[in-house]
């Protein structure tokens, strides 16, 4: 079964080579130049396995569409397009849950890579349940659970969470980490990876002895009592 994605672009010119460089790379597209298409459409089936968004489009911008499309289903990954290098839309995309962007003009090759690195982490773990604490976390839902309340993660959130568990006790590289869940390391990950730390910190506010605790200029350090 190919990949379904839903690209919604407002350029008809780059719109149109991005569709079918996509469908060359066997990967089934259906592009929308409008989002509120988008937005008439999810409350039916929603058939796709990832979203490609352009931040900037007349009608509805990038970011305003994919809070509707988290608000109804928040694990869905998404990946953000800008045609503006600039800080604060990649900070306000991450800060919404999306798992990646590009900036345009984007090379096609490296958006491919990035569509697969998304739809390797999106691809179903063994249902297990993991205790922290007074916490639980259902890989399979990607749901962390408490008794004072739920918390639905996204694929990058639980991603982390399951690395730094792995390595729990122990003295975690930022380098490491950047390295091995963004595969690559630069001004704008960190930054990224910072935006994930400090949502995993909230999420486990109610257990002070869950600690995830920074070593400045190093990594982390993180502390996951099993009881």
């Amino acid at each position: 079964m190919k990949t379904k994605i839903l690209l919604a672009e407002d350029d008809p010119d780059f719109g149109m080579i991005l569709k079918q460089y996509l469908e060359l790379e066997d990967f089934e597209v259906s592009w929308f130049q409008n989002p509120e298409e988008v937005v008439n459409i999810l409350g039916n089936d929603f058939p796709f396995h990832i979203g490609i968004l352009d931040v900037m489009m007349p009608s509805m911008d990038g970011f305003s569409l994919a809070k509707l499309i988290l608000k109804e289903k928040s694990s869905f990954p998404i990946l953000f397009l800008t045609a503006k290098n600039q800080k604060i839309d990649r900070l306000m995309g991450l800060k919404i849950g999306a798992d990646d962007y590009i900036a345009k003009p984007c090379d096609p090759e490296e958006l491919v890579l990035r569509i697969k690195n998304i739809l390797k982490r999106t691809q179903p773990v063994p249902s297990s349940q993991i205790k922290m604490g007074s916490y639980f976390l259902d890989t399979e839902k990607l749901l962390l659970s408490h008794p004072e309340g739920n918390i639905r993660l996204t694929i990058r959130e639980q991603e982390l969470l399951l690395y730094l568990l792995k390595h729990n006790g122990t003295m975690i590289k930022r380098d490491d980490i950047l390295d091995n869940l963004w595969e690559t390391n630069d001004y704008f990950t960190g930054r990224s990876l910072d935006v994930f730390i400090s949502r995993l910190r909230k999420y486990f506010l109610n257990d002070p002895a869950v600690k995830i605790q920074s070593l400045r200029g190093i990594g982390f350090e993180v502390d996951f009592p099993e009881n």
